[in-house]
């Protein structure tokens, strides 16, 4: 049974008949709703949009909410087929949020607005990786970013990029590309979108460790939790871009620690889990189409692929989805992983490719509300996914999956949740 509430001006639904808020009759119909939820700050998605009836009625999210067929298996059914045509017609257009009625922000987050217009984007740290995507947002963020700022703890690198990226002009359009600025660490949240890319240093070529991005995370995260207490501090409303590696345990530390009271206390009024990805599977997907299109038995890979999980060890490629060959993927995904090692054996640091594709281009993909690839918060772990921001919030794709890939995306998000 449905409960309609009245909150301010706007109408919402929900299966929990108790809520503290004011009844009322079912809403004249087309009138837009709100679906209320209940569940654990630290566990749910404070808000997101709903493509399946079931996500309306499952107390837990984790990556089944990726596979339709756990989905279209899951208990609600009966609940399902309850609901009001409105209601179901909203879902079918693609405009119903859902928010967690349970998270102490809920009144803010239910008003919420996306912020119209083109953003204000700040980028923390110039280096190898950040003057890289630095240059491909500000080559191609011309329809989406309104200007840039930079801030790093070298002055003159800002000086040098500020100086450089100004004077990469269209004759006679000078206005074309987002003007670039330096930012202080005092106004680094008066932004709309901030870039994390800081990092305490990649292992040398030659150094012999393996799994670069591991060690990197414990000097990485304190750095990270940092600046997730400064947003937290600012009340910052924007998107915050983890870059930086470990992507995804970078992220999901961000979350944890921007919403810690001063006693080290979780009270969750810090960087909503939605308000945070991780750009770390946009590379890893164009590594595999790198190799799909140089290895014919991999080709299909490129019109019927996808890509799964963490920026590193447990990552998912799958060569297809309706016809999923569980030992070529598992292949290209070994090749995907180890392409980082193959230019390090070159001599160079894997950086340009990251930049670009999981930085620059999956960043602009996102503010222009496109399908991207990303690290969302699924029920406790920042997840690689195919995701897209709406006005009605984030949504992660769905899809029918074959039960040997699906055993791989949970051993993958398994593994996540250990690590932080």
């Amino acid at each position: 049974m449905v409960t309609y509430y009245k909150i301010g001006d706007m109408f919402c639904a929900s299966a929990h008949g108790d809520l503290p808020y004011e009844k009322t009759e079912k809403p004249a119909a087309g009138t837009k709703l709100t679906w209320l939820f209940t569940g654990g700050p630290g566990s749910r998605r404070a808000s997101f949009l709903v493509n399946h009836p079931a996500e309306l009625f499952m107390e837990k999210e984790d990556v089944s909410w990726l596979n339709t067929n756990r989905l279209n298996a899951s208990a609600y059914d009966g609940q399902t087929r309850e609901l009001p045509a409105d209601l179901l017609a909203q879902l079918d257009a693609g405009t119903l949020r859902a928010v967690n009625a349970s998270h102490p922000k809920f009144e803010e987050i239910l008003a919420y607005k996306p912020k119209e217009g083109k953003k204000r984007v700040h980028v923390l740290a110039i280096g190898d990786v950040g003057s890289m995507l630095l240059t491909g947002l500000h080559l191609l963020g011309g329809d989406v970013i309104s200007s840039i700022g930079i801030c790093d703890i070298s002055d003159k690198v800002t000086a040098r990029w500020e100086f450089e990226e100004n004077q990469i002009a269209y004759p006679w359009d000078y206005d074309a590309m987002p003007e670039v600025d330096v930012v202080d660490q005092d106004h680094l949240f008066d932004c709309d979108v901030f870039v994390f890319v800081a990092s305490k240093g990649i292992p040398p070529v030659g150094s012999g460790v393996k799994d670069v991005r591991m060690y990197q995370f414990e000097n990485n995260s304190k750095i990270i939790g940092h600046y997730a207490k400064m947003a937290r501090e600012k009340n910052f409303k924007g998107l915050f871009c983890a870059v930086s590696d470990p992507v995804d345990p970078l992220a999901k530390t961000a979350f944890l620690e921007s919403n810690k009271n001063e006693a080290g206390e979780y009270d969750w009024m810090g960087l909503l889990p939605e308000q945070i990805q991780g750009f770390g599977l946009g590379v890893m997907n164009a590594r595999a189409a790198y190799y799909a299109k140089r290895d014919p038995r991999f080709k299909q890979f490129l019109t019927e692929g996808r890509s799964f999980g963490p920026h590193g060890q447990d990552l998912v490629i799958a060569d297809s989805i309706e016809n999923y060959n569980d030992e070529l993927s598992k292949e290209l995904t070994n090749l995907t992983v180890t392409a980082n090692l193959h230019m390090r054996a070159i001599g160079y640091k894997p950086f340009v490719a990251p930049a670009f594709s999981s930085g620059a281009i999956s960043i602009l993909m996102t503010l222009r509300k496109q399908w991207h690839c990303g690290s969302v918060f699924l029920g406790g772990v920042y997840m690689g996914v195919k995701n897209r921001y709406t006005e009605h919030g984030l949504e992660t794709e769905a899809l029918a999956l074959p039960d040997a890939l699906y055993e791989r995306i949970v051993f993958a998000a398994e593994n996540l949740a250990k690590i932080v």
